[in-house]
């Protein structure tokens, strides 16, 4: 029987590509998920209290029309992350996310990498 490897943040590239030092000071702070097929992360218009990191699953984001529709507009997996929105300047997210392909992901409160990037501080 093959076992599964171990998860490390360092498997989703943009965790990856932070400076060592960086990514130890994230380390603490980050919460391995299972992520099951079609678990919704967030809704459009909605709070996200978490950013997400997919290492082994896909995050899909949909936008919502006004007549109740949706339309997939993106799909996140290893090599980014869920909350871009948030460095915009938003406090919610345009749109909807749910998971797509079931895997695993870490998970951080949006406030302290928030606090990590506007301030550069130790979160």
């Amino acid at each position: 029987m093959l076992s599964s490897p171990p998860h490390q943040p360092d498997q989703n590239h943009l965790l990856a590509a932070l400076p060592a030092i960086e990514l130890e000071r994230l380390k603490p702070h980050l919460e391995l998920m299972h992520m099951p097929l079609g678990d919704v992360l967030c809704e459009s218009g909605g709070r996200l209290p978490y950013v997400y990191f997919p290492t082994s699953t896909i995050i899909s984001l949909h936008y919502i029309l006004e007549n109740g529709a949706s339309s997939e507009i993106a799909g996140v997996g290893n090599e980014g992350m869920l909350g871009i929105s948030l460095f915009m300047g938003g406090e919610s997210t345009p749109s909807w996310a749910t998971v797509q392909t079931a895997g695993y992901g870490y998970r951080m409160k949006a406030a302290l990498l928030l606090q990590e990037f506007n301030q550069g501080g130790p979160v």
